[in-house]
């Protein structure tokens, strides 16, 4: 953590003095920016309302995945088909994600709050009511463009209104965002799914939606270029930064900035902590269906066992964002959380083949994990932010971009390659509850086959009515008018049986070891993430960090003197 002193020159004019802001209502909906660096106050509320949004969002966002069964069986959809409406709205999303890159010429604030406006109407009017699985595809892929852009354009705000030496506790709030969005959403789904529609689950989180967004419209403000194109350690440097913002010209900074940030340390890092999440985007998208298809539980069962992932993701997230600022280091967190994540993910990954293991043990497995992640993933976004700093602070939501862009098409990627490895999931998910209904209801006829497999295998030889007569006889008389009548009745649940039967019994038993693996590529995924911390900006010493910082005090003090 270090800051680069900007040049400045005091006979300049500066931004609109603080307090002689002479805009209308309608114009204060629209032209956000401060002239000056907010207080205490106001600066944690702005925070506490870009989190909210984020937390809002993501709840909108995560909310499908929760009924994700219910909403294939609503659409008739196949599995696959659930899957590509995934990979197509994270593709598009990693998109807007570049696009957003243009919030460091264009401002953050309106971007995140009229986006979260659309993404709400859409999600309340539009998801539910959709006319088939293709408006679905298309009201999600839109849903997924504000998400894009919302993920670059809510930590550059976060970014602009924490110091470095706040940084990872203000990056850890943010981060909580989709994690707390996935508590919220397997939290209202196990206590409402007993009661209430895939579409009133879905028009629950548009309506939470809507309600930030009446707070965000009215209160959510950002800093002016002049300031937030600075570097700022601590809160001491306002003076320095207001004094400086007085002669700054915002343009030079904004040139080449794209060719700036694509370097190994950002764009490298970016593709690392993408490869470090693949278990947490597999969490989002398909345990539901994975508890589902492999352990039997319900959509309310797999989202509650899911609770403790997120609860504890969510803990560790702030606690060890406080504990980074305080020691001043971000790159030990980052291994000690990555080591630790990638231990807890390789006992979860050996239980895939043990129909045997009982909810409390994924419950305490799910705690490490989330921990562990906290622990690696605060620490980095605050990191993150500090390296693209390094190159150009001007360029922050160009380097977020970057990063957003890459988040995207990982997620795209591996959703789309999940049912390639696991190809067990499609059958049971598109025919392991018909063929779970077709047993039961042909359980007495299955019996009668059972007993009599000679001549009903004769008689499978034939159409229903057309076998001989003396087949017909000998079936009455070994069988019985009565037991011929039970499986009469049960054809259409033994056709079921025959068409699909056997396939689903093979997803069935092949299921496991094909989870089993693509949980193993999630923890390489958390190996090849440990060498790029190695490039990122900041101290491996607490220490040298505290020796970084006073010397930083003490140039700020030095200048601040010379403009007295």
């Amino acid at each position: 953590m270090s800051a680069t002193p900007t040049s400045f020159d005091a006979n300049r004019p500066g931004p609109q003095a603080p307090g002689g802001d002479a805009r209308t209502v309608l114009q204060r909906l629209y032209r956000r920016d401060l002239a000056a660096y907010p207080p205490t106050g106001r600066r944690m509320a702005y925070l506490a309302i870009v989190v909210v949004t984020t937390v809002v969002l993501y709840y909108m966002l995560y909310v499908q995945y929760a009924v994700a069964t219910s909403i294939i069986t609503h659409f008739d959809m196949t599995y696959r088909y659930f899957v590509w409406v995934s990979v197509i709205g994270n593709a598009v999303g990693a998109f807007a994600s570049l696009a957003a890159g243009l919030a460091d010429r264009w401002g953050r604030a309106n971007m995140v709050v009229y986006g979260l406006l659309i993404a709400s109407l859409l999600v309340f009017l539009g998801l539910p009511n959709a006319g088939g699985k293709a408006a679905y595809l298309v009201l999600f892929a839109l849903v997924s463009v504000v998400e894009g852009i919302v993920l670059v354009a809510t930590p550059a705000l976060i970014r602009d209104f924490s110091p470095q030496l706040g940084r990872a506790t203000a990056m850890g709030a943010w981060t909580m965002g989709p994690v707390v969005g996935s508590l919220v959403v397997t939290t209202v789904t196990s206590q409402t799914l007993d009661t209430s529609s895939w579409q009133d689950e879905v028009r629950y989180s548009g309506i939470a939606g809507l309600a930030v967004f009446v707070v965000a419209v009215v209160a959510l403000r950002e800093l002016s270029p002049r300031l937030r194109d600075q570097i700022m350690v601590t809160l001491r440097d306002r003076a320095l930064v207001e004094a400086r913002a007085k002669g700054i010209d915002p343009r030079p900074a904004r040139r080449g900035e794209w060719r700036q940030m694509l370097r190994l340390d950002i764009a490298g890092s970016g593709l690392a902590i993408a490869l470090f999440l693949l278990l947490y985007f597999a969490a989002v998208g398909n345990f539901v269906v994975y508890f589902a298809t492999t352990y039997g539980y319900s959509e309310q069962r797999a989202n509650a066992v899911a609770n403790w992932y997120w609860a504890a993701n969510a803990i560790a997230l702030v606690a060890v964002g406080l504990l980074s600022d305080r020691l001043k280091v971000r790159k030990p967190f980052m291994i000690v959380g990555a080591v630790g994540s990638i231990v807890t993910t390789a006992a979860f990954a050996t239980r895939a083949t043990h129909p045997g293991t009982d909810y409390y043990t994924f419950a305490w497995l799910f705690v490490g994990i989330g921990v562990f992640s906290g622990v690696a993933y605060g620490p980095w976004m605050a990191g993150f932010t500090e390296t693209v700093e390094k190159h150009n602070p001007a360029a922050t939501a160009t380097g977020l971009a970057v990063w957003g862009w890459t988040i995207r098409i990982v997620v795209a990627v591996s959703t789309a390659f999940i049912p390639v490895l696991v190809t067990a999931v499609t059958p049971l998910v598109d025919h392991g509850p018909q063929v779970t209904a077709a047993q039961t209801q042909a359980a007495p006829a299955l019996a009668i086959v059972g007993a009599h497999p000679g001549i009903f295998a004769e008689l499978g030889k034939y159409p229903p009515g057309k076998a001989p007569a003396d087949v017909t006889a000998r079936a009455v008389q070994d069988v019985g008018p009565a037991d011929l009548a039970t499986v009469q009745k049960a054809q259409p649940q033994l056709a079921v049986l025959q068409k699909y039967g056997t396939k689903v019994q093979k997803a069935a038993h092949d299921g496991p070891g094909q989870w089993r693996t693509w949980w193993w590529i999630c923890v390489g995924g958390q190996v090849l993430f440990l060498p790029f911390v190695f490039l990122m900006a900041g101290r491996w010493s607490p220490k040298r960090a505290r020796e970084d910082a006073a010397a930083h005090q003490a140039a700020v003090d030095r200048e601040l003197a010379g403009l007295a």
